[in-house]
């Protein structure tokens, strides 16, 4: 019997899900960066700010940025784990991880760059001393498989954190809905010509666990002291875990 899941409002095959969500980011990469200032009115540079800050990650440390995209987080650790540390962008994506390594190539910033499954990662246990995925993780078919390949690859008393959007406070949420679903396919459409692809954005965000879901998800994988942390009243939650 064929498995199925969540492509925003939609049920999919679980092949058909990677196929489409594929598509999406083909689609959208080359007006990603635009996009992101465009729809968080610039608020996305803080998330990934305070993200790199509740990491706890310093020099010389080891970090893997899944679903890292154009690299905005690898370019952020960068700073943090300087000359001696190493920095993996990754991307199931060939056309977000293409402009990531490319970027970060033209600020004088190589890196290692790997196209990967999160759920199937291609690194050793106990490597990392952080794993990060920033928008990401909503989009990954089975996020319990993802979770136990950040736990595997993480070294003990390393940290994973997750920055995705989240549950908004319920008295902003007719606003927020009338944002998502109304101005948002318009700005895809306008600045990007693609409105179906930020349709999917503002589905997925809907059917993507809460705040209090994801912890225990994170829990129930092995993490421990798992908390996470809103920002804009909700619309983005970080969630931190520890390995011990």
């Amino acid at each position: 019997m064929t498995k199925t899941t969540h492509f925003g409002f939609n049920t999919v095959s679980e092949t058909e899900k990677a196929d489409k969500v594929a598509d999406v980011f083909h689609s959208v990469a080359e007006r990603y960066n635009l996009m992101n200032d465009l729809m968080s009115a610039g608020l996305h540079r803080y998330w990934k700010r305070f993200a790199i800050e509740v990491s706890g990650v310093k020099t010389g440390d080891k970090v893997l940025d899944i679903a890292g995209g154009t690299g905005d987080m690898s370019a952020l650790f960068l700073k943090q784990v300087g000359d001696t540390g190493e920095v993996w962008l990754t991307d199931i994506n060939n056309s977000m991880l293409s402009i990531g390594r490319d970027r970060l190539l033209d600020e004088g910033h190589p890196v290692p760059a790997a196209q990967c499954d999160a759920e199937k990662l291609p690194f050793p246990d106990n490597y990392f001393n952080c794993v990060s995925v920033a928008f990401g993780l909503r989009n990954m078919t089975h996020k319990e498989i993802a979770l136990k390949e950040m736990l595997r690859t993480i070294k003990p008393g390393g940290t994973v954190i997750v920055l995705e959007f989240s549950k908004v406070w319920e008295p902003l949420r007719p606003a927020y809905d009338t944002y998502s679903f109304k101005l948002l396919p318009v700005m895809g459409k306008v600045f990007a010509n693609d409105s179906d692809s930020y349709r999917y954005l503002a589905e997925s965000i809907r059917v993507h666990p809460s705040q209090e879901t994801l912890k225990e998800m994170m829990e129930e994988t092995g993490f421990e002291r798992v908390e996470y942390f809103n920002l804009a009243a909700g619309i983005v939650a970080l969630h931190r875990g520890y390995k011990f």
